[in-house]
């Protein structure tokens, strides 16, 4: 029997390039969304599963393009710091003291967030080691990823555990390349993930953009996020950020960079000619106290911007409620009020993010030929009413439990309210205790997991 499923009496949000908002139902056959609106989808799907949608608002699921899920266990525990002291002082010994075991866990964690904040897609660095339990996590809870193991072979104040070879980084991401690309019916995708300059030999990078461009495999790494991350790259390779990385190869189309707060004209020109995306993480970017990109700048300029909340220890929520409030807010201080307003932020969450992934043909918007990854929203609750502007609301008024169901390749992970790919209990128990044996193998260290006055 063939996996059917039928929304029916549903406002829409297509996010088409109409930007349509319409009436009606969604068919989904084996994961492909088939029609949209009130044609004859009820004869055809007379088997299908039914899911009464009446009052309720369907729009594609959020698609978030900078993510740690290997961070989430470090939740609450790098609190209050900048950038380079909050790596070296908590999330770097926080990263190397995970196991196999606690790293899934954390996985888990995140993800089931991520699901229940209407989140269907990610894009997601993880630590050095371990990262096959990640992978494994994504293929078993239903979600969308593509992810790639951390590449690090320099640094200073690194644990010797996460300082590699370059040809052991290298190949280990072969390995996990051949293994997981392309799995779990084309839900999980590999990409290459170097930290950021600071901790990349220029072998490395050059190896990383020869191979990516022979192989079509995405790359992931962080750029210009704060100003003395800047100045290390300025010192060792005499350029800043993104010069340096256009010089080894790592500004193109098939290239996300996370954050590009602190950038020059060239190099807002070099982001521009060569397509390469830029993932915004907005309160991120505000607790680090990193400052605040020049969004509205980019896209006046043409450049692709998305949306990601970055790793829970830094944001400390994975919500992108949040993320598209905080960008609109932010820009607005110094271009005015109708300095990206709701429709943009909207669409930086959802279809610019599938784009940046190199998946906008697939996922992003809600029309015929695409896959099914959608959530709906019960608006009717005191901080969403009344609704005269569905997207306005969405963006500025909308949080995580407005978010009734979810729905990934045409399967349903979040019913009413539910997980159904994970069990909750289960997670939230595991992540506890592989958080306690965490904290005493930090605590073995003498590495301090959390604040102290």
């Amino acid at each position: 029997m063939k996996d059917q499923l039928l929304i029916r009496n549903a406002t829409i949000i297509t996010l088409d390039k109409h930007n349509r908002i319409i009436k009606g139902n969604v068919a989904i056959n084996n994961g492909v969304i088939t029609s949209i609106g009130n044609s004859t989808t009820d004869a055809v799907f007379d088997d299908a599963t039914v899911i009464d949608a009446t009052g309720l608002f369907l729009l594609p699921g959020f698609v978030q393009t900078h993510i740690h899920l290997c961070q989430t266990l470090f939740r609450g525990a790098a609190d209050d710091l900048a950038l380079i002291d909050w790596l070296k002082q908590r999330v770097w010994p926080m990263e190397a003291a995970h196991t196999a075991s606690s790293i899934y866990a954390s996985a888990r964690l995140g993800i089931a967030e991520l699901i229940r904040g209407g989140t269907t897609c990610a894009l997601t660095m993880e630590t050095v080691n371990h990262t096959d339990a990640v992978f494994r996590a994504v293929e078993e809870s239903g979600f969308r990823a593509t992810l790639g193991k951390c590449m690090m072979d320099q640094g200073e104040d690194v644990p010797e555990s996460m300082i590699e070879k370059t040809d052991d980084s290298i190949n280990e991401s072969l390995e996990l390349f051949n293994k997981w690309n392309g799995t779990a019916d084309g839900r999980i995708r590999y990409c290459f993930a170097p930290r950021f300059a600071v901790s990349c030999t220029r072998e490395l990078l050059e190896r990383v953009a020869k191979l990516s461009k022979e192989n079509n495999i995405l790359v992931h790494t962080h750029a210009s996020e704060n100003r003395d991350e800047i100045e290390m790259v300025l010192r060792q390779t005499g350029k800043r950020n993104i010069a340096y990385l256009n010089d080894v190869g790592l500004a193109s189309a098939n290239v996300v960079l996370a954050h590009c707060i602190h950038l020059d004209d060239d190099e807002f020109e070099i982001l521009r000619q060569s397509g390469t995306h830029v993932a915004h993480c907005p309160s991120s970017n505000l607790k680090l106290a990193s400052g605040v990109a020049r969004i509205k700048e980019m896209l006046d300029r043409g450049i692709s911007v998305s949306l990601g909340a970055d790793g829970a220890p830094c944001n400390n929520r994975l919500d992108m409620f949040t993320e598209m409030r905080t960008a609109a807010l932010l820009q607005k201080i110094n271009h005015g009020p109708q300095a990206l307003p709701a429709l943009t932020a909207l669409r930086m969450a959802t279809i610019h993010g599938a784009r940046a992934l190199g998946l906008d043909h697939q996922i992003g918007s809600i029309e015929p030929g695409k896959r099914a990854d959608l959530q709906l929203l019960n608006l009717d609750q005191p901080h969403s009413t009344p609704c005269p502007d569905p997207v306005s609301t969405i963006v500025y008024a909308a949080e995580a439990v407005n978010v009734v169901s979810v729905i990934i390749d045409g399967k349903v992970v979040l019913k009413e309210g539910r997980l159904v790919t994970l069990n909750e209990t289960e997670i939230l128990r595991d992540a506890a205790g592989e958080f306690e044996m965490l904290d005493e193998r930090l605590t073995k260290t003498g590495k301090p997991r959390k604040n102290t006055e």
